[in-house]
């Protein structure tokens, strides 16, 4: 996925934000035990689009959801020491608001 500018990113809705962030979820779940290049870039595009999310003032009144779901998905990402969390899991965490967001389209 190309970068994406902050104002872009801005006017999605939150189903479409976090589907995007789903999306990469996948990627690095794909790639987890494949290609650490991939795996790595995957899990780099994640973290920016969570970033790009806590930013979005909208959402100010859902930020703890979104810092426990960013931190769930680093500790997953190292191995679930932390919270026994699994990129698999968390596939299936984002996959309802991607669903949502495609169904508006």
């Amino acid at each position: 996925m190309a970068s994406i500018s902050e104002e872009r990113w801005h006017k999605m809705s939150l189903c479409e934000q976090l589907g995007n962030i789903g999306s990469e979820v996948g990627r690095a779940t794909k790639w987890q035990e494949k290609d650490k290049n991939s795996f790595w870039g995957a899990v780099s595009r994640a973290l920016e689009l969570f970033d790009l999310t806590q930013k979005d003032s909208r959402w100010s009144y859902r930020r703890k959801e979104l810092d426990r779901a960013r931190e769930v998905f680093a500790d997953a990402v190292l191995g679930g020491k932390e919270y026994g969390s699994n990129l698999k899991d968390l596939e299936k965490y984002f996959m309802p608001f991607a669903m949502q967001a495609m169904s508006r389209r």
